[in-house]
């Protein structure tokens, strides 16, 4: 078969039997999770990642080989998945957000230990980067959440400042608070676009994954999307200010404001699909000069 699985029916059964018993085990994560996906917008880009990942694997074309290689690695990770569902449990000390975010991770762990005890480290080895992109289910932990948030806030004004002073309208920055003539303007948690640069983010990660050859483009085209993310935002606020003051100020709190992240996060994935297609001409390239 060139497209589709091929799948053992002993390893297949196990495969099965280990997917239900994690969905009873970590049913309420799950739950928490599911919930925490349609009503935050931090972690939006949940609701896309076990979708993408099955796509993945269903699409690659290898088979799925069944060798016995390395199995006790995969029994070990069950293991360690059990003791840090556990602990997530019944740790006093850790907080409701990180429980979730460390039961979830021990979740993955399992997933990808059933794989290997089933099917070996070679389908592993073979299936890495599907597998491994679950991890991105995981709900952030509080500290990590609150440092990224503050650093789209922070960085957001700066670019915008930075956008200001180009278009020469006059500009002062205290935080994340920012004056120009007829408006202050505050960037609120809300309004650090963590949602569509989680989209961003996903998206490159896919991208790079399956159109770039050499892990170093693909490191480079991932780690462009971070300030690519400030960019859009910080284009965003200024188009949505300079709006508001120059043409209406029902701008401010119109539809653009509230809806209008997708425009930006366009505008974005524009900028990642030209920076892709220069790197692949780039490989290309390379790979022409091999051949000769």
């Amino acid at each position: 078969m060139s497209r589709s699985l091929r799948v053992e029916h002993g390893p297949g059964i196990g495969l099965l039997a280990l997917l239900v018993a994690s969905v009873a085990i970590w049913w309420s994560s799950l739950a928490g999770t599911l919930h925490l996906a349609l009503t935050s917008d931090a972690h939006t880009h949940i609701l896309l990642i076990l979708p993408l990942s099955l796509a993945l694997i269903f699409f690659q074309r290898t088979e799925i080989s069944g060798k016995p290689d390395g199995r006790w690695a995969g029994a070990l990770l069950l293991a360690l998945a059990l003791g840090a569902r556990t602990a997530a449990s019944w740790g006093l000390a850790i907080s409701t957000a990180n429980r979730l975010s460390i039961s979830m991770a021990a979740l993955v762990v399992w997933w990808i230990g059933s794989v290997i005890v089933c099917f070996g480290l070679e389908t592993f080895r073979a299936r890495m980067f599907p597998l491994c992109f679950l991890f991105l289910v995981v709900p952030f932990p509080e500290q990590i959440l609150n440092s990224i948030t503050v650093f789209l806030q922070h960085s957001s004004a700066w670019g915008t400042e930075v956008l200001f002073h180009l278009a020469r309208v006059p500009v002062t920055r205290d935080g994340i608070v920012l004056s120009i003539p007829g408006l202050d303007i505050e960037v609120a948690e809300e309004c650090s676009s963590i949602r569509s640069s989680m989209m961003l983010i996903v998206t490159t990660l896919i991208l790079a994954h399956l159109f770039l050859r050499l892990r170093r483009n693909q490191t480079l085209l991932v780690l462009a999307a971070i300030p690519l993310s400030v960019v859009k935002n910080a284009i965003r606020i200024f188009t949505i200010a300079e709006l508001g003051t120059r043409v209406d100020p029902a701008y401010l709190d119109g539809r653009l404001h509230r809806n209008g992240g997708v425009i930006f996060l366009a505008l974005g994935l524009a900028v990642i699909v030209v920076l892709l297609w220069l790197m692949r001409q780039g490989e290309a390239k390379r790979l022409n000069g091999f051949a000769a």
